[in-house]
């Protein structure tokens, strides 16, 4: 029947084998982005694993498909893909897609949330596009890997070695005056170092205030968060504090 062999088109052995090299360069895209993203993530970077590989294996699979326009639509070359250019829309719309996602980032201070999410958004808009050019399988494929990312990632993560950062505001009694030298001599006794070129200092009504990230030495060193809250507490030279976790 007509409208079977048009339906089977796209599920056709030149589609599928076509589908299976769009799969292999995803996995290679995710394999990539996620050993850069834990470069990120092991020295305490907002974007870590989960992120680069969502984004790199997305961007494979737009770069990808592009080459393969023969197979776009299950081989059905239509008058419309003669007249126009298929790929004019395929920019639009992660482009589009791309202000969308950036509206869910958050940023406060050192602290910023809503990457991941962004770019599962951005990846998510790719899947549609494969879909919409009727590669199937790569898709559903694109689909799995995005979820299996952002479920099994954050235990990988977890087993990996890593270094925590946690953003740290102090503000300090009127006429104290902090030394960074012994500042960082604290932190280097509590696990920590301070990140380069994150000090950030301020005055307001003779009150110092210090803003910096503390990067734990290893997985397993740095004192908790809660450690260094009841410490801060008893130096006499701080008026207020606020601690945070400096990633996403």
């Amino acid at each position: 029947m007509p409208a079977f062999d048009f339906l089977s088109a796209y599920w056709s052995h030149s589609e599928l084998a076509t589908n299976a090299v769009i799969l292999l360069n995803l996995l290679g895209a995710l394999a990539l982005g996620l050993m850069v993203g834990y470069e990120r993530s092991y020295h305490g970077r907002a974007a870590g694993m989960r992120t680069y590989g969502l984004v790199c294996m997305a961007s494979a699979g737009l770069t990808v498909i592009g080459g393969y326009p023969a197979h776009w639509f299950g081989g059905h070359v239509s008058q419309y893909l003669i007249s126009s250019d298929p790929t004019r829309i395929v920019q639009g719309i992660v482009t589009g897609i791309g202000f969308l996602g950036a509206g869910v980032i958050m940023r406060e201070g050192f602290n910023i949330s809503g990457l991941t999410t962004a770019a599962s958004i951005w990846a998510s808009s790719v899947i549609g596009v494969m879909v919409g050019v009727g590669f199937y399988a790569g898709a559903m494929g694109l689909a799995v890997l995005c979820a299996g990312s952002m479920i099994f990632l954050t235990r990988l993560e977890a087993w990996l070695p890593s270094r925590h950062a946690i953003a740290i505001t102090m503000r300090f009694k009127a006429g104290y005056k902090p030394q960074e030298p012994a500042l960082r001599a604290m932190a280097g006794q509590r696990g920590y170092e301070i990140a380069g070129g994150s000090l950030m200092i301020g005055n307001d009504g003779g009150m110092q205030e210090w803003r910096f990230v503390a990067i734990a030495f290893s997985k397993r060193s740095g004192a908790p968060m809660a450690v260094l809250s009841a410490e801060l507490a008893e130096f006499e030279g701080i008026h207020s504090y606020q601690l945070t976790h400096a990633r996403n």
